[in-house]
Parts: C-alpha cells; structure tokens; sequence
C-alpha cells in the first residue's frame, strides 16, 4: 500500500475503538473525541487506542472508555474487525470496534490528556470523523435498531424507570415512523417483560406512570 512500510518483519497494530449511543428521547447519538494527535485537523473520532500487551480487547475497550470520560461498567458488545491497511495513514492498524450503550448522556468524568475535548452529537448531523470511524457508527447504529426489534436491549438506552412515552419515542426513531401507540402498548404489555413501579413522573404534565424492565439481563423478544 502506498505511503506505508513494505518492511515484510512489521506487523499491523491492533487497537479496538468505541461506538459510543445513547437516546436523547428525540434522536440517537454518539460521544465523540478529538485526540490531540489529530486535533489540528478539526477532526473527530470514536473513543479508542491501541491494545497493550497482555490485555484483553473488553478490558481494552473498558479502558478506553474511562480515557474518554465514560462509565466503564455498561454495555459493551463486539461490532465489527476494520482491517483495511490503509485505513489509518500512518501506520497499519486493525481496529476492532465496540458497540456501548449508555442510558445517560452525563460524562462521569473529564477526559483523559490524550484528547483534547469530548462532545455528544446526533447521529443524523455529524462532524467530519477520522479514519473511518462514521463507517463505525453507522454500523453501531445499524446494529442497534435491528436488536430493539427482537431483543430487550432498550433496557441500555433507558434510564431504571422510565414512562410509556420514553419507550414509545425511542421505537418510533428507531423507525422512523410514528407508532400505533394503542398496538404497540397492547404488544408491550402482553409480552410480560415490564412491570409497574410504584411512582409517578411529574411535572408539567399529566403524572406519568413508569415501569422497569424485569430482566435487566439480555433477553430475546419479538418485540417488532
């Protein structure tokens, strides 16, 4: 590949990087970074780094995250191996991509010296990404839409309680499209996979009742 060694003693360097979602209640997004080893070229990136020797690619990508400012202990899934050579220009670096799901969009901490800032953007209007890291995050979110159609993963992308509405919003971007909110509560309620919590959202509105989901573990449901 041009503008990389043709050394046949080098070998490609393996990295993992984060695609990082969350619901806004409107819209998905991503957390993104700006590594300072990139930084003046106003690009953007998934949180991410080189694996050390003798570390696990979860246990990389666990500390990636904390670089990053973000809660380590949260849902954590294999996306996807990028391996193009030239993928970054500098060197030859296989990425091993991560899908994380956050129900909150609050960073629990301020990102590490490696980046210069972190932001939340809407999937729908982001900034330029590095490498090819919006690859990434449009298979994140591909990835992400096709199990909240046969899985209870938006147990991950919901606060604990959470109302009806939140569910609906969240399915309804998702695809697209408004749901029959009468249908898809009757669907809901009949599959046993929530219960009722003893309180009440309130504020502005009307109370709202919130409920959780009973297994907080992964489940297949046929949900859509």
């Amino acid at each position: 590949m041009a503008g990389l060694p043709s050394d046949p003693n080098l070998r490609p360097k393996i990295a993992v990087d984060a695609v990082v979602l969350s619901f806004s209640g409107r819209e998905f997004q991503t957390y993104l970074v700006q590594p300072r080893d990139i930084s003046a070229t106003g690009k953007w990136a998934c949180p991410g780094g080189l694996v050390k020797v003798s570390e696990t690619l979860d246990d990389a990508a666990r500390r990636e995250l904390s670089a990053a400012g973000l809660a380590a202990d949260t849902y954590l899934e294999q996306l996807f191996t990028f391996g193009n050579p030239s993928r970054d220009p500098g060197a030859h670096v296989v990425s091993v991509a991560y899908l994380t799901l956050l129900a909150s969009q609050r960073q629990s901490s301020t990102p590490a010296e490696k980046y210069t800032r972190g932001s939340w953007f809407g999937v729908a209007a982001l900034p330029e990404l590095a490498y090819d890291h919006s690859m990434m995050v449009r298979l994140g979110l591909a990835r992400v839409q096709a199990k909240l159609g046969y899985t209870n993963i938006a147990r991950n992308l919901l606060p604990h309680s959470f109302s009806f509405s939140d569910l609906e919003s969240l399915y309804s971007c998702s695809l697209g499209r408004p749901l029959d909110r009468r249908n898809f509560r009757r669907r809901i309620m009949a599959m046993g996979i929530l219960r009722r919590v003893p309180a009440l959202r309130r504020g502005n509105h009307r109370p709202a009742q919130l409920y959780r989901f009973l297994k907080r573990t992964p489940q297949t449901v046929q949900i859509l």
